[in-house]
């Protein structure tokens, strides 16, 4: 399994407003398309205009090819469109487990 990770700030007072978007628009867009929704999360401390989620994928080609699924998708164009607006900066990695790592699939 490889892990989507990313990491999006916003302007201070913009999470809220994001968080109510991507519940309604975004992740079911997403979740039909990517499928494995690790979760979102907010940050409690730290850079608390931040918001971070993460897909799972069994490999690499399985990233890319679901990706592309959901990146053609309308639903997913419009909820794109309207959280770019409120995002400042995005980071985004792909997390490859260690040999020793829980198996996620089964949590």
């Amino acid at each position: 399994m490889v892990i989507d990770f990313r990491a999006y700030t916003f302007r201070p007072g913009g999470v809220p407003t994001f968080l109510e978007l991507a519940e309604r628009e975004g992740v079911p867009t997403q979740k039909r398309h990517l499928g494995n929704f690790i979760g979102m999360f907010r940050t409690e401390f730290g850079d608390i205009n931040q918001v971070i989620h993460m897909w799972g994928y069994e490999s690499v080609a399985e990233r890319e090819r679901r990706r592309a699924l959901c990146a053609a998708d309308p639903a997913f164009q419009a909820y794109g469109k309207k959280a770019r607006e409120l995002i400042v900066a995005q980071e985004v990695r792909l997390l490859v487990p260690t040999a020793f790592s829980p198996d996620l699939g089964k949590l």
